[in-house]
């Protein structure tokens, strides 16, 4: 199963979270696809993704994107997805 938590943080606080969550098993291939679900779900942009942030959250359960990630500018800090599926 598939469950990420996503967040929206400002001065080290959290502004908005949502839960992501697929019955399928995590397929690192269709990352972008949870990421875009994610996006359009806080009404955010989406950030460009490059293998270092699936290789981050496949081995850490975490990854981070900042403002340099973004190409379109936003209000928060930073978008930070965590892996809360059961392991």
């Amino acid at each position: 199963m598939v469950k990420i938590w996503a967040k929206l943080i400002k001065d080290d606080k959290i502004l908005k979270s949502y839960v992501f969550e697929k019955n399928d098993d995590i397929d690192y291939s269709l990352f972008f696809e949870y990421l875009s679900d994610i996006t359009y779900n806080l009404d955010i942009p989406t950030p460009v993704l490059i293998k270092t942030h699936i290789f981050n959250y496949a081995k850490y359960n975490y990854v981070r994107f900042t403002k340099s990630d973004f190409v379109e500018s936003i209000t928060f800090d930073k978008l930070v997805l965590e892996n809360i599926a059961d392991k």
